[in-house]
């Protein structure tokens, strides 16, 4: 499983893609939150935080995700390696593991250059360190989280098809939908009383609640329902290929 896991992060850092969709990540959050006029904009906002950050990253996390993780199962099978990758002495779950696994650490990678936007910050706060570093470390949770629920969604998409493009399209439109479809449903008033749970049901709610730094047991439960009730469907993706 931990071979696996090694080719994977490998076979993403070893070419090129995976450097240009880090630096891709890395320059459009940068331009929101210290070029463009916008309410992002840290130097104009006045205040020592990054909030900016944790409000732009998951919109960029969007496209960024089902780049890292279009490839996973998508290739293997046009490829026609899904059959060995098979024949390896593990099991349907360790392979999805080794893969999801693999994006998440690669998310949690393209996270760590965006600490200097908060070592910034902390140096040009007034006075200087003066800046909420547990509300920050909260949100960080929050947007990794975020991420691995991404990557889950991903993973299944890319277990569907066997065209990358595709595979992509669609992680981006279920991400989309499951972050903030269920927001813009619970907008509508349509369900009267449910609608509240309707909201629920959407990653908007949970991660904004995280993304102020406040760590909260169900919020936690239900990003961690979401990622195995993915990686379930996966699982019952790549087995249905035996039937």
């Amino acid at each position: 499983m931990f071979v696996l896991l090694k080719k994977e992060i490998n076979g993403f850092l070893n070419s090129i893609l995976g450097y240009v969709v880090m630096a891709v990540f890395l320059l459009v959050n940068g331009l929101f939150l210290w070029v463009f006029p916008l309410e992002s904009n840290i130097l104009d906002f006045g205040y020592a935080n990054i909030d900016g950050l944790f409000l732009i990253a998951p919109f960029v996390f969007l496209f960024l995700i089902p780049a890292i993780t279009m490839r996973f199962f998508a290739e293997e099978k046009k490829s026609g390696t899904i059959e060995l990758l098979m024949t390896r002495p593990l099991t349907d779950l360790q392979i999805i593991l080794a893969k999801y696994f693999a994006g998440l650490i690669l998310v949690f990678i393209s996270l760590i250059p965006t600490l200097i936007y908060f070592f910034s910050v902390y140096q040009l706060g007034f006075p200087k360190g003066n800046i909420d570093t547990g509300g920050m470390w909260g949100s960080y949770i929050g947007l990794l989280f975020l991420g691995a629920s991404f990557v889950a969604i991903g993973l299944f998409a890319s277990s569907i098809t066997d065209n990358q493009i595709i595979s992509f399209i669609l992680a981006v439109i279920f991400s989309g939908f499951i972050y903030v479809g269920f927001e813009f449903i619970y907008g509508l008033d349509l369900f009267g009383k449910v609608d509240l749970l309707v909201k629920t049901l959407g990653i908007s709610s949970h991660y904004a609640a995280m993304s102020k730094g406040v760590i909260d047991t169900r919020d936690v439960i239900y990003f961690l329902s979401l990622i195995s009730f993915f990686i379930l469907l996966t699982k019952f993706s790549i087995e249905k290929r035996k039937w």
